[in-house]
């Protein structure tokens, strides 16, 4: 006899579009006892062909492993419609590494958050190219290791970062400020568990002062973007954008600290987003529900 099992889990699916499909998973979920909290979908259009969906369920029992459920679910279910498909277990708390370089905006909204409960995940370590924030993450009672990085050791100081993601087990990096390019080595380890911030002027204003450079250009929306890291520089997928109206009233530093407010903003609502299992990542686009 199996143990008592009480399981809540968030299902994603991506499969070919067709009739049934939520009708097929509510069904399956029904016959194994599962109570449905929550559903979403999104079907594209006729062309692409696609349903997405997410579903939140609860089972208890004492008759069933995950194991058994996910092997039945990919038999009766997944298979038969050709789905892509993973189901997040709401007990695993994902633990969360924070690389950053100098700007402290990013961090300290992240940290505050975690302390305060917003963010349900464990924060193994911060990784840093700079000393300054050390003892801004000590406060927080949080290890921090310092990996200065020159053209000569960056190969090998990225080489200690991994080791030491995986030696905390980590399973997601928020680059919060990271002001260093990551090898395709290292995207590959970690393959859609990098969430970058930066400021949407790109790839217009790209530079050390695109504050400035907007300014003198005259902009009137200033913005943020988070997405995904892939081997193309800042062009990974999508999962938040902010913008503000700015005006000829504005100066380069209202610029700078307007900007930083919406980074922050913005990558939380993308860091929760990830924690909640609320993002399908299809092709260089996400489904965000």
């Amino acid at each position: 006899m199996h143990p008592y099992t009480d399981i809540t889990g968030r299902l994603l699916i991506c499969c070919p579009d067709g009739p049934g499909i939520v009708a097929g998973v509510s069904q399956f979920l029904f016959s194994h006892g599962a109570n449905i909290l929550d559903a979403s979908q999104h079907s594209t259009d006729p062309r692409e062909g696609l349903f997405f969906m997410r579903m939140v369920f609860h089972l208890e029992n004492t008759g069933m492993s995950r194991e058994e459920l996910e092997q039945a679910f990919r038999e009766k279910v997944a298979l038969p419609r050709q789905m892509e498909w993973r189901i997040d277990y709401t007990d695993h708390r994902k633990k969360m590494a924070i690389m950053v370089s100098r700007y402290d905006h990013c961090l300290v909204e992240l940290l505050w958050r975690w302390r305060n409960g917003e963010l349900a995940v464990d924060i193994p370590l911060v990784i840093s190219n700079h000393d300054h924030l050390h003892k801004t993450v000590a406060d927080f009672g949080i290890p921090f290791y310092y990996l200065p990085v020159t053209a000569a050791n960056k190969a090998a100081q990225e080489q200690e970062a991994i080791s030491l993601l995986q030696r905390h087990q980590t399973d997601f990096i928020v680059l919060a400020r990271y002001m260093q390019i990551l090898s395709p080595g290292f995207v590959s380890i970690f393959p859609g568990r990098i969430i970058n911030i930066h400021h949407s002027f790109l790839p217009a204003f790209a530079g050390a002062r695109p504050y400035l450079n907007a300014y003198t250009r005259g902009v009137k929306l200033i913005g943020a973007t988070a997405h995904y890291v892939t081997d193309d520089l800042d062009e990974g997928p999508i999962i938040e954008q902010d913008v503000a109206r700015v005006s000829h009233r504005h100066a380069v530093d209202d610029l700078v600290l307007l900007g930083q407010d919406i980074e922050r903003q913005v990558l939380t609502r993308a860091v929760k987003a990830h924690i909640e299992e609320r993002v399908i990542v299809h092709g260089n686009k996400t489904i965000v529900f």
